[in-house]
C-alpha cells in the first residue's frame, strides 16, 4: 500500500464534540497506545481529561493525530522532526490570530467540499 493510499482511507471526523481514544483511534488508523505515546512526544496533543483519568479527543486533537500520522508514516518524519515541523505549523496558525485561524480553515474546507462535490458529479 503507498503512502497515499493509506491517507486517503482516513474516514472524515464527524460533526461531534468528544470522541474517546477508541473512536480517535479508529479515526486516525493508529492503535490507542499509538495514541497515548504521541501525548507525552508531542504538546499540541492533548485530549481532555475527565473521571478516571478517560480520554475524550476533540475535531481539533483529531486533526493534530492524523498530521502527526502524515508526518510520521506517510513523510517519513523523525518524532524530532515531526515535532519541529507541527511547531512551525502552530505558529502560523497563531500568528494569524484564533478567529484568523479559523476563518482560514473553514475557507480551505469550503474549497475541499467544492472539490469533493464536482469530483462525485
Amino acid at each position: 500500500m503507498t503512502p497515499t493510499a493509506e491517507g486517503a482511507a482516513l474516514p472524515p471526523i464527524p460533526d461531534k464534540r468528544y470522541f474517546s481514544i477508541g473512536e480517535a483511534s479508529d479515526l486516525c488508523r493508529v492503535k490507542s497506545h499509538v495514541l497515548r505515546y504521541w501525548e507525552q512526544e508531542f504538546t499540541q496533543l492533548k485530549p481532555v481529561k475527565r473521571r478516571g483519568n478517560r480520554r475524550y479527543y476533540q475535531q481539533h486533537d483529531i486533526q493534530i493525530a492524523r498530521d502527526i500520522r502524515n508526518l510520521l508514516y506517510d513523510q517519513g518524519f523523525t518524532i524530532q522532526g515531526a515535532r519541529q515541523q507541527l511547531d512551525g505549523k502552530g505558529r502560523t496558525l497563531a500568528s494569524l490570530g484564533e478567529r484568523g485561524a479559523a476563518d482560514s480553515l473553514a475557507s480551505v474546507r469550503k474549497e475541499l467540499e467544492s472539490i469533493a462535490q464536482s469530483l462525485a458529479s
